[in-house]
């Protein structure tokens, strides 16, 4: 209503012409009003006509040919890796060292859970070392002192018990999963 008084009074303009052009639309549909013509209706498609035209169907619960369908699926859960000596792209399985008082746990897709957290526009980076389990204030040592040792300054660090987290100041994500490799973790 605004907006067809603005135009009755600034341009003179009497009624508002539409900015949708019927022309290419079908020939049977252009006489019609914008308004009644439902594109994402069912009921604005043609009806199905004689179901005799169709051929029929016939439902098997269990036919042989459903496992090649099977092998098309995605596996419901990420499968166990296979062992093998190495692996193309370099990734090794878990395997920790039982004399060892903590365990950082594997993420549903057998990986490391060490992460690079950026903010204020990339400026703070801050490495963090997830599903920490056991003895997390021994794992939060060791790596402090291995990382200032090769800094030679020391670094923040903060530890969350609860969450079984650790979180080093800096970008360290390669030298924290070199360690954690060869703990066999």
């Amino acid at each position: 209503m605004a907006l067809r008084m603005l135009c009755s009074k600034t341009w003179n303009i009497k009624r508002i012409v539409p900015l949708i052009s019927t022309n290419y639309l079908p020939k049977q549909l252009q006489n019609e009003k914008p308004s009644s013509v439902r594109w994402s209706s069912f009921r604005s498609s043609e009806p199905v006509g004689d179901i005799a035209q169709f051929p029929e169907v016939e439902v098997v619960q269990n036919p042989p040919e459903w496992k090649y369908v099977e092998r098309l699926l995605a596996p419901r859960t990420v499968p166990k890796p296979v062992p093998k000596d190495s692996y193309p792209s370099g990734w090794k399985p878990a395997n920790p060292q039982p004399e060892l008082k903590y365990v950082v746990a594997r993420t549903k897709n057998h990986m490391l859970p060490v992460y690079l957290r950026r903010a204020y526009r990339g400026q703070r980076r801050i490495t963090a070392v997830r599903h920490v389990e056991g003895d997390i204030w021994q794992l939060e040592a060791e790596l402090r002192y291995l990382i200032e040792k090769q800094l030679n300054r020391p670094i923040i660090t903060r530890v969350n018990e609860m969450s079984g987290q650790i979180e080093l100041k800096g970008d360290h994500v390669a030298f924290v999963e070199k360690f954690l490799l060869e703990k066999g973790m």
